[in-house]
């Protein structure tokens, strides 16, 4: 499977691009939503992507490596890539991954609840209620 088709990755660098323009601009960061969402089929990891450097191998977004604490930074698509997991599998793409919530909204539910699964699920659940985005900790 192919991590990171070309469609992808443009999407992915078109959000970098902006990004790095809005801070030579002197404006507010963009808060794109995740365009990519990477996962291990056999185990907890996941990553959800919003950006790609200029280098071509370097993710901007959200991982979690199954601890309870998922983190915003930066991830190599190579070193994924590269994990080879039991039975011959692999890190594999979700095809279907869709997400109308930009990335702080990922990382506030995620952080919540201690995993992008969860996130997931509460964020899917508002989204097919048409719920408002769920609140981060301490928001009232």
């Amino acid at each position: 499977m192919i991590l990171l088709p070309p469609d992808l990755r443009a999407r992915l660098s078109a959000n970098h691009a902006a990004r790095r323009a809005a801070i030579s601009d002197g404006i507010a960061e963009p808060d794109p939503v995740p365009v990519l969402k990477l996962f291990n089929p056999v185990g907890a990891a996941t990553w959800l992507a919003s950006e790609l450097y200029e280098d071509g191998d370097t993710l901007f977004g959200l991982a979690d490596l199954g601890f309870g604490c998922p983190e915003l930074g930066t991830f190599s698509l190579l070193e994924i890539a590269r994990v080879r997991l039991p039975f011959g599998l692999r890190i594999e793409r979700d095809l279907t991954f869709a997400t109308r919530d930009p990335l702080s909204v990922w990382a506030d539910t995620a952080r919540r609840t201690g995993s992008i699964s969860q996130a997931e699920t509460l964020l899917c659940r508002a989204a097919a209620n048409q719920l408002p985005h769920p609140k981060p900790d301490g928001a009232g």
